[in-house]
């Protein structure tokens, strides 16, 4: 969620005009407790919700699409991570236990995809196994329109509490939101600028955001996806809105890497 290039970046700059790192710019971990702001759900009222895991822990979120097909961000897939190493678990508020688990089959990230700029930070999973569908695991269908600026909508995770909290939990928590457009986002009214690019779209409340450890997961509005979570600064800052892969823009390259993943 967090740019490490860009961080790197400015880690130089400050040496060189000796101020400090802004913070936030750090890296993400991908472990943590739940949204910041956020109260407790359930799983059935979120059934496309899934925890992505390596080496038996949650690392980031995901949604699913299909019955063999979950969406998520492509940071979240960097080296070394393989599709051996992955694992999805499904239908349960808890990202430790409960529900099923299964094991990745293959995945593919967005061939666009720039971890110095975070622009396509989409990617598909394809399970190994398909899902029953249930009242606890459902697909979530693509957004075909980016959502109106102001739009109402929700974010689900097990991402931390606060951006320098420890505090932890195991189970899905949820926050409302506002879609920030990505025009918006862009201009003068918020701090980003230029680094809103057309594969993403934000979304703010305030004392409200994805934190770390929410990465991949969903940005809902109308009961479509609109955005998987992407980056941003810190967490639940103001001025800086959540930034969001923008399903909208790049429902094609879903709906295409879904075919050959």
């Amino acid at each position: 969620m967090f740019l490490l290039q860009i961080a790197a970046l400015l880690a130089t700059l400050a040496l060189g005009y000796g101020a400090a790192i802004p913070t936030g710019m750090e890296p993400q971990s991908p472990l943590g407790g739940r949204i910041v702001g956020g109260v407790a759900a359930t799983i059935e009222n979120h059934p496309w919700m899934v925890s992505v895991q390596t080496s038996g822990s949650h690392h980031c979120g995901g949604s699913i699409i299909s019955n063999n097909i979950v969406v998520t961000a492509a940071h979240c897939l960097k080296s070394p991570i393989t599709a051996s190493g992955l694992r999805i678990r499904a239908g349960s508020s808890r990202r430790s236990s409960g529900g099923v688990l299964v094991q990745v089959a293959a995945f593919k990230a967005h061939e666009g995809y720039n971890s110095a700029t975070e622009v396509n930070d989409i990617a598909v999973l394809r399970l190994r196994t398909s899902l029953t569908f249930g009242s606890t695991i459902k697909a979530i269908p693509l957004a075909t329109v980016s959502p109106a600026n102001g739009a109402a909508a929700s974010v689900t995770g097990w991402g931390k509490i606060g951006y320098n909290s420890y505090s932890s939990t195991s189970t899905l928590h949820y926050i409302d939101t506002r879609i920030v457009s990505r025009s918006q986002c862009a201009s003068s009214s918020y701090s980003y600028g230029s680094r809103i690019k057309e594969s993403m779209i934000c979304a703010a409340m305030a004392n409200k955001d994805s934190c770390n450890g929410d990465s991949g997961g969903p940005l809902v509005s109308g009961g479509q996806l609109v955005g998987v979570v992407s980056w941003g600064v810190e967490c639940a800052l103001a001025n800086y809105p959540g930034v969001y892969a923008n399903v909208a823009e790049l429902r094609a390259w879903i709906l295409q890497a879904q075919k050959t993943v």
